[in-house]
């Protein structure tokens, strides 16, 4: 109750200090915890929380496309991935209904970190990685997507293989710890070591390999660092 009450009353004191629209992207590997930190802070008032659409993914007019890919990575890789950028520019650009806006990822680690590992890999054809890069060049040159911080759970590879396999998603009960390590690689060069493309916003890290009460008072802690309208340079929270 007083979780609640002190969330409740943060936000209708930083409410006052904020005038424009946010958006907030949690980044991470897979079962790094991004569906509890978004849970965590849909308590908030005023805050429109959007996760992935992997409902979408898992069934496209009947066809499971999440669970072809992971089956099938070099025949389904590039049909996966250009639903899921579609998907993920619809997510970009819904009309704002809150303001404050937080993401599940974003249509920029869609193609820095997977479409980026399905090719590293040699799983995905050099022309089929071409036509999503040419495709998704296009869209950050001529659509406003907007993204104000990166917040990054970073989570050893081996923290999220056991979440993995204690969670209820059928298709990933077949990914491999090598998967989940190339994966956390990517996204260290991308967001820590600045070697893998661009960053579109400031980064906030999160160590996350904690259990759920630690994380709950790890997000407790940097509210206001998430929340604030006001943006430093890329940070880092231990």
């Amino acid at each position: 109750t007083m979780g609640l009450y002190s969330i409740y009353f943060k936000h209708n004191t930083l409410k006052k200090q904020r005038n424009a629209i946010m958006v907030i992207c949690i980044e991470g590997n897979i079962a790094s915890g991004k569906t509890t930190c978004l849970e965590y802070f849909a308590k908030t008032n005023n805050i429109e929380v959007l996760p992935e659409p992997v409902s979408k993914w898992r069934n496209l007019r009947g066809h499971n496309l999440l669970g072809l890919m992971y089956e099938d990575v070099s025949r389904w890789a590039i049909t996966l991935q250009s639903y899921v950028q579609l998907t993920m520019l619809e997510q970009h650009t819904l009309p704002l209904t809150a303001p404050i806006r937080m993401m599940e990822r974003s249509i920029y680690s869609a193609k820095y970190i997977f479409v980026e590992n399905h090719y590293r890999s040699c799983r995905m054809p050099a022309v089929d990685y071409e036509v999503l890069s040419q495709w998704f060049q296009w869209i950050i040159s001529n659509v406003k997507i907007q993204i104000d911080l990166i917040v990054y759970l970073q989570t050893s590879p081996e923290a999220c293989y056991k979440r993995l396999r204690n969670r209820c998603r059928e298709e990933e009960q077949i990914v491999p710890l090598e998967y989940l390590v190339a994966i956390h690689q990517l996204y260290e060069d991308w967001l820590i070591n600045h070697t893998l493309f661009t960053i579109p916003a400031p980064v906030l890290v999160i160590p996350a390999d904690h259990d759920l009460q630690k994380m709950l008072k790890r997000y407790e802690k940097n509210w206001e660092r998430i929340l604030s309208p006001s943006r430093g340079p890329v940070t880092c929270s231990q």
